[in-house]
């Protein structure tokens, strides 16, 4: 692996440890904007996954992320968050982390190696589903051989890795390549790799929402209302949506249940609950083509 370009060294890194801790402080944060340049040149490949994605969620499949180590911090983290922000329903999500998500601050570097029981975890496995696959190498044995699994089962591989021409590149429906420079600390993936990997999750999760209908002019309307912060923000989503008072989404959004989709239904056109979620139905949950319909 000491040819890729994860594992070569930075331009800087030669006395690194020998300069003022200023000077260390701009290469790391250089670093790390050298690394998020790189999602740019690949937005069409992650708009290519993101639609795979939205197919799987309207069709009634499952999400699989697969990865290790700090892929797998990454990983975790967009599919944990697809509940509260889009209300992806958790059944159609799973997480599959080489030794399972660490529940305290040790994260052993060995299970990455193994697929014991991976088999078993990714039975089921049907075309409709997608699996999301990182690694930064490329060549994690645990995510390769999910990868594989996969593919033999007929579901689509959405695989995002920074060495080009990887093995993980090679399996994938949907390959994403973020060519991110040589880590200051060399070989240190959980910083600048593991940043543009962040960000790609980010752009894969949310042009899903987009496709499925769960953004309105940049709102999340299909957010999951469950805490102070939100419901105040749905709220206002409402109101600024139906072009009415705080009051009267208040009133919506108490008839249709904290869902913001409906309340706007129900507060611009003034129909009931359950006419505003027929329309929904029909316009398969997007928001704009179920404001443009005629009541």
């Amino acid at each position: 692996m000491t040819g890729t370009q994860t594992e070569a060294l930075h331009d800087m890194a030669f006395g690194l440890d020998q300069r003022a801790p200023d000077d260390i402080a701009a290469i790391l944060a250089q670093g790390q904007i050298a690394a998020a340049a790189s999602v740019a040149p690949v937005t069409s490949d992650i708009a290519s996954g993101a639609s795979a994605m939205a197919d799987t969620i309207r069709n009634g499949g499952i999400l699989h992320y697969v990865a290790a180590g700090s892929s797998g911090l990454m990983a975790a983290a967009d599919a944990q968050e697809l509940g509260g922000t889009f209300s992806i329903p958790p059944e159609q999500l799973r997480i599959h982390m080489a030794g399972g998500l660490p529940t305290g601050v040790e994260m052993p570097g060995d299970t990455e190696d193994g697929t014991d029981g991976l088999r078993e975890a990714l039975d089921g496995l049907q075309p409709r589903d997608t699996l999301i696959a990182v690694s930064a190498s490329g060549t994690t044995p645990f995510t390769l051989a999910a990868a594989r699994i996969a593919k033999a089962a007929g579901t689509r591989v959405v695989a995002i890795a920074n060495n080009a021409g990887s093995a993980l590149l090679d399996i994938a429906d949907y390959p994403v390549c973020l060519s991110t420079p040589p880590e200051v600390l060399s070989g240190s993936t959980r910083m600048g790799a593991g940043t543009a990997q962040k960000i790609a999750l980010n752009m894969l999760s949310s042009l899903m929402a987009v496709r499925l209908g769960h953004v309105h002019d940049g709102m999340m309307v299909n957010l999951r209302a469950d805490n102070i912060k939100l419901r105040a923000r749905a709220l206002s989503i409402v109101a600024r949506i139906a072009d009415v008072t705080h009051d009267a989404a208040a009133e919506a959004l108490n008839a249709a249940q904290g869902d913001v989709k409906p309340a706007v239904l129900i507060a611009s056109k003034g129909i009931s609950p359950e006419r505003a979620n027929t329309i929904l139905r029909e316009t398969e949950g997007n928001l704009r083509a179920a404001l443009a319909r005629q009541i």
